[in-house]
């Protein structure tokens, strides 16, 4: 197995469904818990294990997830209300750097369930006409919100993963 893609590498469905997305949705709204029974009871020694050799910590993935889908939901929100919006990247590497990413993992724990309550929201009033609008990444191209959707229900399964197959492996 590839200790980068515990799930498998994501790639951009051309084709979705409705029953696909509201299982993206659902994917969404659990990952907050998903992520909290991952870490649960987890020493500081153990946070600060990387999930793989050259890998963040634990305790960088935990603060990634959230500062990853605040910029996921921004997006959404900027092509909801703008057309075709230029979205800006982020360095989250350098961002896993900062020292917000070394401190406590419960207030980003906390910001992940309040980030996608609101998310889940959102998603939920969009229609047939809202999944089709896009944004632009500068590397990536014209991105469908729907895509967009499928890669971070992917994205918190993939981070999760990495920390359950870490556990698994050390025997935690």
């Amino acid at each position: 197995m590839d200790l980068r893609y515990p799930i498998g590498k994501f790639s951009f469905p051309q084709s979705i469904t409705a029953d696909q997305r509201r299982k993206w949705i659902a994917d969404i709204g659990e990952a907050p818990a998903r992520m909290r029974a991952a870490v649960a009871g987890l020493s500081a020694a153990q946070l600060d294990t990387p999930y793989r050799d050259g890998g963040w910590t634990v305790r960088q993935v935990v603060h990634h997830v959230p500062d990853s889908h605040m910029n996921a939901y921004v997006r959404f929100k900027l092509a909801l209300t703008e057309n075709e919006p230029v979205i800006k990247p982020y360095e989250e590497a350098e961002w896993a750097k900062l020292a917000d990413s070394a401190g406590p993992i419960e207030g980003s724990l906390n910001m992940l369930e309040s980030l996608h309550e609101r998310w889940v929201r959102l998603l939920e009033s969009m229609d047939e006409n809202a999944w089709q609008r896009t944004f632009r990444h500068p590397a990536l191209g014209v991105v469908r919100l729907e895509q967009n959707l499928a890669l971070y229900a992917w994205h918190g399964k993939h981070h999760v993963a990495h920390i359950t197959a870490l556990r698994e492996r050390m025997g935690w």
